[in-house]
């Protein structure tokens, strides 16, 4: 019997498991799927969670709840892939052969990769990437009366480019709600030259940036943070807040 094997029960992953297992002969083909992490997290609920529409709990399931019965689901670090011998070598030592292999394990934010980007987090310095960063903002968020937030794309590709935008007219609203606004700064700051990848959609978008009194900082990107400081063309700003 032949051996299909995933690395990763994300979406990708989980999709792959469950499009596979009704197309191949089970007869012929086995299915394994590994993963390190029980949770299975709706990713696209990560920027809510900061304004309160949603709950981690809310977004929460057991990854082993979307994969077929059929299907074998190993929850185990992966050590390493050996291709020449066709096997995968888990943390425990446990060696798995593969006829065929599919590499979904996703991708993650590299902080470390912007010097002082790392320190402050959790403080003053936040993502919507992570089901941590997420929650940790949401809490900072609750308690924000006012000051800055800076909210910095500083590399491309990100998982979702206008995720980033979305997220600028969400503390617009949030801050409204609140009643606040006009004690709250917010300024979007972009490695692009406009609101957004396609001309069309950054003329509009950035209009509506300026309907909301959203500041934009264009071709702008941070050399290195500085426990709340840009160093750069945006150095004379000071943020509160600063949010990938």
């Amino acid at each position: 019997m032949k051996k299909l094997l995933i690395l990763g029960a994300g979406t990708g992953g989980t999709i792959m498991a469950n499009l596979l297992y009704k197309r191949l002969d089970r007869r012929e083909w086995s299915i394994s799927v590994i993963d390190k992490d029980k949770a299975h997290y709706y990713q696209p609920g990560f920027l809510f969670i900061p304004f309160g529409p949603y709950t981690k709990e809310q977004i929460t399931e057991e990854k082993s709840k979307f994969i077929p019965r059929g299907v074998e689901f190993i929850l185990s670090d992966i050590e390493r892939i050996d291709p020449h011998n066709s096997a995968v070598l888990l943390q425990d030592g446990k060696r798995i052969p593969y006829d065929f292999l599919i590499v979904a394990t996703g991708v993650e934010i590299m902080p470390d990769e912007t010097p002082g980007l790392r320190e402050g987090r959790g403080d003053t310095i936040f993502d919507f990437y992570t089901i941590d960063g997420s929650t940790a903002l949401s809490q900072k968020l609750s308690n924000f009366k006012s000051g800055t937030i800076a909210v910095h794309i500083n590399e491309m590709s990100i998982k979702c480019p206008v995720a980033p935008l979305e997220f600028a007219f969400l503390c617009d609203w949030f801050f409204c709600r609140k009643k606040i606004r006009d004690d709250v700064e917010i300024v979007f700051v972009t490695l692009l030259s406009g609101a957004f990848t396609k001309a069309v959609a950054a003329i509009e978008l950035g209009s509506l940036l300026e309907e909301r009194n959203i500041k934009i900082v264009t071709d702008f990107s941070a050399e290195r943070v500085k426990r709340g400081r840009f160093r750069g063309q945006f150095r004379e700003a000071s943020p509160s807040l600063f949010s990938l």
